[in-house]
Formats: structure tokens, C-alpha cells, sequence
């Protein structure tokens, strides 16, 4: 016979029962964020970061920086420069100084203050090579050549950079990297860590590959099917094939294979972003391959690492020249339909900051000016004398006039048409094709009524701060006839590229709310377009109708 009883619940069971409850209405803000990734939909690209398009405007931090005693020195920066993004090394030597043992307390650290700062993070893998170094490696590494060899150049002499073609060597680096995602993915959830950069600036200087008797023996046997097929060529050894390129061709295909390897057995752990930092060569001539990092991913053998490494999702320009022709021209070959274009170092001085506008205008996905810290070191020459207040502030104003509207811009950039230049020297005015019916030019040194090319305006005062060019200029198109427009002390004077009766019928100043609305805050008219657009040093957006009359 059944009991139909009814069951006696203690008080013990009804709290146990409100608990188990509790829990189930809970679990959905328990949900993992979606993973970072970076996709390409007809040849643009974005990166995606809680499930939509991220501009990254990031800062990476110095070399040294990665200790919890200088991070003190490091957040107040990154609020300076209002980044929403922070890159900053995470060093072999620093996880794993004994064999076998790995230390995360920083990376644990790193990720509490990243979180507390509402920042995001680019992971550095400092291991076999840093600059064309292994300094980042632990001294079990760095100090045993005969587990763990060096290059060695074509005039037999041993160089400080590891060889590629060694498996102790990759295997201990990949292990070491292995376990750095693992403890990412274990204690990451909310994904605060969005890209990862394995290595940093491969190659060797003064060496255009290994000749050592392991490397010779592969240099002298068949070039790999693979990349015959990526480079339709036909069979042969790599002198065969690539003739007076082989030396170079054959060390960025072993470079390439070897960080493709680490990375992707990081991606079977945690399948994050992955990409591989450049040190430039010249961008438009042929340059000696003893003068720059041979075998890295310089312009002349992307497609090289194309080939080589399709774990890598982004090849990227390290960028250290300040004349704008040589920063374009590189743009320009690393932004390709196979390759977002992605600037994760550039220059701290004052004349790298426009750069910001020519990058966006490339659709570029990020940037970051390098060793934005309190830690008291600077790369001058190459940047700033002094990472101060004033250096940062050089970048900031850019950074302010950006962070409310990234989200929408980097949407933009991946969904429709957009354009942007930084100023050239001498503060030379440029015209831009917006696709066909309208252009757009760009001046700079212009007050905001007036005309510094009218006669009238000849006694005028020049515009202050003009000596280092620091302007620029974004364009997004809305609609066939609609664009939207921001910038840093530009004029922008809309035209008709057929010759067209035309005005610009509505000029609208508003900005992007939280859900990435776009909100009228006023018109502008009269005086604020009868001598173009001005942008000053104001946080402006504008959105403006053109229509023929």
C-alpha cells in the first residue's frame, strides 16, 4: 500500500532547499563572458570582446613592469591616458626561474588590479625570443647552449639569439606557455585577458638565419609543400626556389612553424587571439637583412609566415619611424584583407600620437604607444625623453575624444565604409575620396572663422603649438549621403567630387550613450560651418547631411 504521507521538513532542510533555490535563480550571472576572438567578414576585421567589436586603445607598459612592486606605478598611467586596454609582459623566466615549477602569484595579482581598474589585458610571452634575445628566458635555459643552442651566423660565429630548430627548445617553451593558459583559462572567466602575444619581436640581428649543421641540413633539403602551395612555386631545395631570398625565406617559414606550434597548443587550451609583433625593416626600399630582425614578420615575408603559421591570427607593426609616408606605407602592407591591422607598439613621443587617426582610418583594431608608465625608463630616442604628465598627456587628448565612442567606431569600421588621417609635416592639406560622389578636405593651423589662405587673414596670428604635427581627422559613412566625423584641431571642408550644387544641410553635435544610441545634443550653424568644420581640442562628434539643392 502507498503512503501518501506528506513530508516532514526540519528547519534545516527548508534552509537547505532556499539555498539549492537560491542558487538556480543565480546561476545565470555565473554565465562565461563569450570568448575574445578576432573575425573577418569581407576582407575588414574586429575584434570581438564580450561579443562585439572592441577598438582597443591601449598602453603597454615597460619591459620591467611586470612586478607587483611596480604596478603602483603603473595604473595611474593607464587611467592618465584613459586606455581601455593594458599590454604587459608576463616573462618565462618569472613563472617558471626552476625547472618544472611554475609561480602565477603575479599573473593572479595582475588580474585583480586589471578587474579593479575595469581594464582590459594583452599578454606578452617574453620566452625564447624578446628583441631577437632569450633574456626572458629562465638562466636553465639561456645558460645551457649545448641542450638548448644558439644561432650561429654564416661566419661560424655563435650568436645570442636560440636557434629554431632544436626541440628541447621549443618543448620547454611550450610546456612553460601551456601551463601560462592554463592558469588563464582556470582563473579567467570573465575573460579580462583578450589577446596574447607569444614572443616578442623574433629574428636575429646580424644574422640572416642559422647556419648551424642541424639548420644547414633542412636549408639544403625540399622546401615544404605548404608553402610551395601558399607561394606557387614549384619543388626544389630553398635555393631552388626562392633563389637570393632563400636565406630569409627559410629562417621566417622555421620561425613561423616554431611560434605557430606554441601557439597553438596554448589555443587547444584557451583559443584566445594570438599575434606576432614586428621590428620593422624600411617600408619602401630593400634594406640589408644584417641591418634589421632577419626572419621576423617584416613586409617582405608576410606571406611567408602566412604560411607558416595560421594559428597567428594578426601579424603586427611594431612602429618607431616618425615621418608620416613611412608609417602610411607600413599600414598599408600590414592591413591587408588577411590580416587586420593591429599597432601594438608605437612611439611615446609627441610626434607618433596623430598616428592614432591614420591607424583608425586603415580600420586598425588597436593601438598602443609603448612604456606608458611611472617606472622611470624611457626609450628616447625613440620616444619620449620622459614618461611624464605631459608625454602622456600628448596621447590622452586623443584617448578622451575616442573612449566614448569606440565600441560604436570599431562597429563601424568592421560594418561600413570609414577613413582617417593623422597630419603630415609641415601641416600639408590633404583630400579624401569618400567613395565616388563626395570628398572631404582636410587642413590644419586653421582658426575656427577665417581663412589662413584669404588675404585678409594674412596679419593673423599663427596658431600655437604647431612646431610638432599633432592633428587629425576620422570619417565614418552612415549613409550614401551621411557621415559622421571627429577629430583633433582639423578642419574638414566637405565637397562634391562631380561638381555638384551641394550644402551640408545638417550638422549635427551629439554623442554615443551606454547602449551605443547616438544622442542630439545641438546643431551647428552660422558661424560654426561657414568656414568648414572645425574641430578643436573639444571632445566633439559630429554628424553631417549633405544633399544637392
Amino acid at each position: 500500500m502507498t503512503s501518501h504521507r506528506k513530508p516532514k521538513w526540519s528547519r534545516h532542510g527548508f534552509a537547505a532547499l532556499g539555498a539549492i533555490l537560491s542558487l538556480a535563480v543565480a546561476a545565470p550571472s555565473f554565465a562565461q563572458a563569450p570568448l575574445p576572438k578576432l573575425v573577418t567578414k569581407d576582407g575588414k576585421h574586429a575584434l570581438m570582446v564580450d561579443g562585439k567589436p572592441f577598438l582597443m586603445l591601449g598602453v603597454q607598459a615597460n619591459n620591467a613592469a611586470n612586478y607587483p612592486s611596480q604596478m603602483p606605478k603603473v595604473w595611474p598611467a593607464v587611467k592618465a591616458m584613459h586606455a581601455n586596454t593594458l599590454e604587459i609582459p608576463i616573462a618565462w623566466e618569472q613563472i617558471e626561474p626552476v625547472e618544472g615549477k611554475f609561480d602565477f602569484s603575479y599573473l593572479d595579482l595582475l588580474l585583480k588590479q586589471a578587474r579593479e581598474n575595469d581594464t582590459k589585458l594583452v599578454i606578452l610571452w617574453f620566452a625564447t625570443w624578446k628583441n631577437n634575445g632569450p633574456q626572458y628566458a629562465p638562466e636553465w635555459v639561456k645558460l645551457d647552449d649545448k641542450r638548448f643552442p644558439r644561432l650561429i651566423n654564416g661566419k661560424g660565429e655563435v650568436k645570442n639569439s636560440l636557434s629554431p630548430h632544436f626541440r628541447a627548445t621549443l618543448e620547454a617553451d611550450k610546456k612553460a606557455f601551456v601551463e601560462l593558459m592554463r592558469f588563464i583559462k582556470a582563473n579567467d572567466p570573465d575573460h579580462t585577458v583578450i589577446m596574447v602575444q607569444p614572443e616578442n619581436e623574433v629574428g636575429a640581428y646580424s644574422a640572416i638565419r642559422d647556419f648551424s649543421p642541424t639548420a644547414q641540413k633542412i636549408f639544403d633539403g625540399p622546401v615544404p609543400k605548404d608553402l610551395l602551395k601558399a607561394m606557387n612555386k614549384k619543388p626544389g631545395t630553398w635555393k631552388q626556389v626562392f633563389g637570393k631570398d632563400a636565406d630569409e625565406f627559410f629562417y621566417a617559414w622555421s620561425i613561423g612553424r616554431y611560434v605557430d606550434e606554441i601557439a597553438a597548443a596554448g589555443k587547444q587550451v584557451l583559443p584566445l587571439p594570438m599575434y606576432v609583433n614586428a621590428a620593422l625593416r624600411d617600408p619602401f626600399n630593400d634594406q640589408d637583412p644584417f641591418t634589421y630582425s632577419s626572419g621576423g614578420p617584416t613586409w617582405n615575408v608576410l606571406d611567408v609566415w602566412k604560411a607558416a603559421a595560421p594559428s597567428i591570427d594578426a601579424l603586427a607593426p611594431d612602429i618607431y619611424m616618425r615621418e608620416s609616408e613611412k608609417v602610411r606605407k607600413t599600414l598599408e602592407q600590414y592591413g591587408r584583407p588577411d590580416n587586420a591591422l593591429f599597432v601594438p607598439e608605437i612611439g611615446s613621443d609627441k610626434a607618433y600620437a596623430r598616428y592614432i587617426y591614420d591607424v583608425l582610418g586603415h580600420q586598425g583594431i588597436g593601438f598602443a604607444p609603448f612604456g606608458i608608465d611611472y617606472t622611470g625608463y624611457s626609450n628616447y630616442p625613440l620616444g619620449a625623453k620622459t614618461i611624464d604628465a605631459k608625454a602622456i598627456e600628448n596621447f590622452a587628448v586623443h584617448y578622451r575624444l575616442l573612449s566614448p565612442m569606440a565600441r560604436e567606431w570599431a562597429r563601424l569600421s568592421y560594418e561600413g565604409k570609414v577613413w582617417g588621417v593623422g597630419e603630415q609635416e609641415g601641416g600639408k592639406p590633404e583630400t579624401i575620396d569618400l567613395g565616388g560622389r563626395w570628398n572631404v578636405r582636410v587642413t590644419y593651423g586653421e582658426w575656427q572663422f577665417g581663412s589662413i589662405e584669404a588675404p585678409w587673414m594674412a596679419k593673423a596670428e599663427k596658431q600655437p603649438d604647431r612646431e610638432i604635427p599633432d592633428a587629425g581627422a576620422l570619417i565614418a559613412q552612415l549613409s550614401p549621403n551621411e557621415f559622421l566625423i571627429t577629430g583633433y584641431r582639423a578642419r574638414l571642408t566637405f565637397g562634391s567630387a562631380k561638381g555638384e550644387r551641394f550644402m551640408v544641410s545638417r550638422v549635427e553635435e551629439g554623442h554615443f550613450d551606454d547602449k551605443g544610441q547616438w544622442v542630439f545634443d545641438r546643431l551647428w550653424n552660422g558661424d560654426q560651418v561657414d568656414y568648414g568644420l572645425n574641430l578643436t581640442t573639444l571632445p566633439q562628434i559630429l554628424k553631417v547631411k549633405l544633399a544637392t539643392y
